[in-house]
């Protein structure tokens, strides 16, 4: 390809993927909202309190889907569609098994996860039900994560957008409906953000019924080493969607110690807008990973590095845009979630935005550089970065700039950890280069 049609497609991939990521992000962003008008500050500490809980499912449903939607798309390049079709039937009976493990666990230790998580006599009993009726659903979270990666590398992403806003904009309607009309209180909230990913799978199901699928259901045995490919490719993705949840666990724990259920509360702001930045990150890098995957695939060195450039300068612009919108605008941003008008909360609130999104810009590049090494079939480096990021430097950190600067310091964590890790980032992208040179 020419530098302008791989910019064109590069524009195409990861422009429709953003906006899908971004309206798959408001699952939370609209519970937050209608929950905060509905159910006050012991309501959105309970939601934040669970919200670890729903990164680690939509963790696990990334990692099979981008590992398994990546070995797909360089299978795919190469014409060999039976292995395709093997990967995809596999990926789904995996996802089965895990989705019928964590309906059990939610139907039979959902008060023990609540109470491990934080939750106190305030806030347990809604976080309970929201973390039952949530791992209920997860089968449907796993299988919509599959099928979106699959149908992107597969030709289709327009569909995967419309499908991701489709069930986003249906889960912020049915917020509405069963939270005040209904008055379901915290159920109506999980209730609605549970039928989404549903909503989303019926868009999906039009690309098999218009037969433009190059992949189906075959009749297949489990194969271990296909799994620990796709494990593999696919962890990168998920240690970066389950960090952002063990940091909010973590940081939970910690503002409670300093600030009550008030700071946790504003901390579910802060949290809730972070989960919609990070998903433009992860939506453009989830956009170019078949471009990637398919001239990697190709031996096409040279749009291999061409969507990489666009890939980091697009985070790059990404992060600042994104910073300069929180910063200008971060106390009504934070009064919109602010229902009871609690005064500590938006300071808590507003001063947090402003040093917290510091770290955007190396977050963006972060993971940018995280998924280009999954998508190359160099999954290592990505498992370097992703787990830097999301335990052996935020761990530590969290617990030291705590002790030492209270809040500010738990708003400096994630500024601190992201730019360590970007220098480690591109130390090992310069030590990998050789095998991506012309």
């Amino acid at each position: 390809m020419e530098n302008t049609s791989s910019l064109k497609l590069f524009l195409k991939y990861s422009s429709l993927n953003v906006l899908g990521m971004v309206g798959i992000s408001c699952y939370i962003l609209a519970d937050t909202y209608f929950v905060s008008k509905g159910l006050g500050t012991y309501g959105l500490s309970a939601l934040n309190l669970a919200i670890p809980v729903f990164s680690l499912i939509n963790g696990l449903g990334l990692m099979l889907g981008m590992g398994s939607a990546t070995k797909y798309g360089i299978f795919k390049s190469q014409n060999k569609t039976e292995s395709g079709n093997k990967v995809y039937s596999q990926t789904m009976m995996t996802a089965l098994f895990l989705g019928v493990l964590i309906i059990l666990a939610g139907i039979f230790f959902a008060g023990n996860i609540s109470s491990l998580i934080g939750a106190d006599e305030n806030t347990f009993d809604m976080t309970k039900t929201y973390l039952q009726v949530l791992m209920i659903f997860s089968p449907a979270f796993l299988f919509n994560s599959i099928t979106l990666a699959f149908v992107r590398n597969d030709g289709d992403p327009r569909l995967s957008m419309f499908a991701m806003l489709t069930g986003s904009f249906s889960n912020i309607i049915l917020d509405y409906v069963f939270i005040f009309p209904l008055n379901m209180g915290i159920f109506g909230a999980i209730l609605a953000t549970g039928m989404a990913p549903i909503i989303s799978l019926l868009v999906l199901s039009t690309h098999f019924l218009r037969r433009k699928n190059n992949f189906r259901l075959v009749k297949t045995k489990i194969n271990m080493d296909t799994e620990k490919e796709v494990f593999l490719m696919g962890l990168p993705s998920m240690i970066t969607e389950l960090s952002s949840g063990i940091v909010i666990l973590i940081f939970n724990i910690l503002i409670l110690n300093i600030e009550g259920n008030v700071g946790v509360a504003a901390y579910g702001v802060i949290a809730n807008i972070s989960l919609v930045v990070i998903a433009m990150f992860t939506g453009m890098s989830q956009g170019v990973q078949p471009l990637l995957s398919d001239s990697y695939g190709r031996g096409n060195k040279k749009n291999v590095n061409t969507f990489l450039k666009y890939a980091v300068v697009s985070a790059i612009f990404i992060g600042i845009a994104a910073y300069i919108v929180l910063f200008i605008w971060a106390e009504p941003i934070s009064n919109i979630f602010n229902s009871e008008n609690n005064e500590r909360l938006t300071e808590i609130a507003v001063g947090g935005m402003k040093i917290y999104f510091t770290g955007a810009v190396f977050a963006g590049l972060n993971i940018v550089l995280s998924l280009f090494f999954t998508s190359t079939e160099n999954p290592l480096p990505a498992h370097v970065i992703t787990l830097l990021r999301g335990f052996f430097v935020i761990v530590p950190m969290s617990f030291i700039l705590s002790y030492v600067l209270k809040m500010t310091g738990i708003w400096l964590v994630f500024p601190v950890t992201e730019i360590i890790v970007s220098l480690v980032a591109f130390m090992l992208y310069l030590k990998n280069r050789k095998k991506y040179m012309l």
